[in-house]
Parts: structure tokens; C-alpha cells; sequence
């Protein structure tokens, strides 16, 4: 695995709409269709190992599965984060250390693969709405492609997030309100600046798909039997989804891995269509919640969620504030230092265990997303 095809020009790939079915060429931008829906891309064509650049220390190592100009590539070293052993309620466990990423979120395997995408094309100035981590995110990537970035966030954000987004030099705009004003916003200024929204571009799952593709290498090319993952928007969902179907197309794997979306239950849209048995959305009463990464109201690609969770056979689990805090605690005992967005995976597994929707001998992995030093005075007040 020593060497690899080149990065695949943009042109094996197109913008789909999910509503008409009709398709785009992506030599121009875009962020939705006619119509108003969003888009997404034709699937891939996966890989096999003899593909993967072993010596490339990033996501970037399964660059011939990526879809972007190679000459374009923005990165800042995302991507192959380790995946360690731990115990984990009597059970050894698979914890994917996702918050070790640069900026400190997995949002970095999006916005790497978009970013270099958009350079492609050749954006200049972007627009991104985000709770926290996908704008710091987003402003250290503008950053480094010598991009300017306006990122509307909620004026509750972290004010860590929020540091790091004006510290790289994103023009910062704090929306009263919830998250879902946040989105409403954005899409008003999207009238003058293009939106790269991590929620609407489709390009930014073709970055979190990596995920799939590592959680395949790092477990000697079988794959896990579940993964447990927060989910706010299902870009970490959507990209497990696409990364191991384009590996069973290949071949590379048997059998697709078992996805759990997993909510904070005081905001958790996704969970509400999960009980309603249908694929639309359902409208909830929204309260706080410690994780705020996860917050949503009106997700974008709710149809594309509920089918990457039911044809995983997986299952959408809405935990409450005492689990998350149970777990955040249970995490930092074990030397992991996350925030509580990433402790709700792990609040969510100690109930799959139990319920035995997990079994013994199966290879589970826990996806951590977010590191604890973007949420150091939340966590001090709630385990101090």
C-alpha cells in the first residue's frame, strides 16, 4: 500500500436532486436545486487497499475514492485519527478519537474535501452557519485557502468556538435565538455570499465518508459491526452510509455495519420521524441541551438519514441530560477529554448494551467528535 491512482478529476461525479432526480455537472457550484431542495452526489466507486497511500498520514491516503481535483486539496493533516481499545460498561469497545482532528471536531473531514472542492471551482468568499464547531472548522480551512468566511452562529454558542472562529479571521455574525433562527439567517445572506453550509453541500459528505473507509483499514478490512455516532444534521451518518456502501459495491466488505444516530432528547428532530415510522419531518419543542453540537430543530436530509439508519438496521436513540453527563463523566475518567455533544455516543451505548441490541463479541466503535477544550467552562461547571 504503497502507492496510489491520483486523486479523480471533479468530472466522474455530478449534483443530483434527491425531489426531480435531474442532475447537475459540478464545474459550477451550487448549493440547491431550482426548486429550493438540496443535492447530493452520485455514489462512488469506493476502493480497495492496493488504493490506499500508506505513507499519506491523513484522509487523504484514500484520495483515489475522493472526488476532487488532487491539485486543489486543502489540508491541515484531517483524518486517521487514531481508534483505540476501551472499556466500556464491562465491555471492550472501539473508540474512534474523531476530536483529535485540527481544529478539534470531525467537521475537519468535511471541510477539507469541500473546501478543496470550492477552490476548484474557484469560490473566494464563503458563507457557513454553524453552533460552534463546523465554524471554527470552516475558519481555519478559509484560512489556510486564503478564503474569507462569514460564519453565523447562535449568540449562546461556546465562547471557545466562538474565539477560534474571529481568531483565524472569519467575519462573525451571533443570531439571537436557537439554532434553527441561526439557519434562517443564513440562508437570507446566501442572496449575496455562496453558501458553503456543512448541512447543504454534498461535497462536505464526501469528506466524512473517510470515515467509513478508515473504521474498514483499522479493523483489518472487516469493518466494525455497529457504530454509534452523534448525530445533529447526519453528516457523520450520511458519510458512514455512503463510505461502506461504496465498499460493498467494491466487494470490501459483507455486510453493511449497524448505524445509531444518536440525539440529545431535548432536541432530537430525528428521533421524531424515527417514531413516526416515516421518512418527513415532525415538528418538536426544542429545549436546552449540555449537547449543543447536536442541536437541531429542521434538518436538511431527513429522508437520506432514516434510510442509512434503516437500511443499516441501526436505530435513531434520543438520550437524556443525566445519560449525556453519566457518560461525559465516564469518558473523562477514562482519559478521554471530549465535549458533551461527543458523550452522548457513549450514553447511547451503555442503553444498547443493556438492551442487548449490541451483543457480546461484537465489534462496536464509539465515535468521540468533539474535544472537551472547546467546552472547558461548561464541563467545569457540570463535573466540577
Amino acid at each position: 500500500m504503497t502507492s496510489a491512482p491520483a486523486a479523480p478529476a471533479a468530472s466522474d461525479v455530478q449534483y443530483i436532486s434527491p425531489v426531480t432526480g435531474q442532475r447537475f455537472a459540478v464545474d459550477t457550484p451550487m448549493w440547491r436545486d431550482q426548486g429550493g431542495s438540496h443535492l447530493n452526489l452520485t455514489l462512488g466507486h469506493g476502493l480497495a487497499p492496493a488504493d490506499i497511500v500508506g505513507h499519506e498520514r491523513s484522509l487523504w491516503r484514500y484520495a483515489s475514492a475522493i472526488r476532487v481535483d488532487a491539485k486543489s486539496r486543502i489540508s491541515l493533516g484531517e483524518g486517521w485519527t487514531p481508534l483505540v481499545a476501551r472499556p466500556w460498561d464491562g465491555r471492550e469497545v472501539q473508540v474512534k478519537l474523531e476530536y483529535l482532528a485540527p481544529t478539534g471536531s470531525f467537521k475537519d473531514r468535511g471541510t477539507s474535501v469541500l473546501f478543496s472542492y470550492l477552490r476548484s471551482v474557484g469560490v473566494k468568499h464563503i458563507l457557513e452557519d454553524s453552533s460552534g464547531n463546523a465554524g471554527a472548522s470552516m475558519a481555519a480551512y478559509a484560512a489556510a485557502a486564503g478564503m474569507k468566511a462569514r460564519i453565523l452562529a447562535p449568540a449562546s454558542a461556546p465562547a471557545g468556538k466562538i474565539s477560534q472562529m474571529t481568531a483565524m479571521g472569519a467575519d462573525v455574525g451571533l443570531i439571537p435565538g436557537d439554532r434553527q433562527a441561526v439557519a434562517d439567517m443564513a440562508l437570507r445572506e446566501a442572496e449575496k455570499i455562496f453558501y458553503t453550509s456543512h448541512n447543504w453541500q454534498p461535497f462536505f459528505i464526501e469528506g466524512t465518508k473517510t470515515l467509513a473507509f478508515e473504521l474498514w483499514e483499522q479493523t483489518g478490512f472487516r469493518g466494525p459491526d455497529a457504530v454509534v455516532v452523534p448525530c445533529g444534521y447526519g453528516s457523520n451518518v450520511l458519510g458512514l452510509w455512503i463510505g461502506f456502501n461504496e465498499l460493498l459495491a467494491r466487494g470490501q466488505i459483507s455486510r453493511m455495519p449497524r448505524i445509531y444516530a444518536v440525539q440529545a432528547a431535548a432536541s432530537a428532530p430525528f428521533h421524531a420521524v424515527w417514531e413516526s415510522g416515516g421518512d418527513q419531518w415532525v415538528p418538536i419543542k426544542p429545549s436546552p441541551t449540555m449537547a449543543d453540537g447536536i442541536a437541531s430543530v429542521k434538518p436538511v436530509r431527513i429522508r437520506e438519514v432514516m434510510e442509512a439508519v434503516r437500511g443499516s438496521k441501526g436505530a435513531v436513540v434520543a438520550v437524556s441530560e443525566d445519560e449525556i453527563l453519566k457518560s461525559l463523566r465516564q469518558c473523562l475518567g477514562q482519559g478521554l477529554f471530549v465535549e458533551p455533544t461527543s458523550a452522548s455516543s457513549g450514553a447511547a451505548l451503555t442503553r444498547l448494551i443493556s438492551s442487548g441490541d449490541i451483543a457480546a463479541g461484537e465489534t462496536v466503535a464509539m465515535v468521540l467528535t468533539g474535544s472537551g477544550l472547546k467546552a472547558t467552562d461548561k464541563i467545569a461547571s457540570l463535573v466540577g
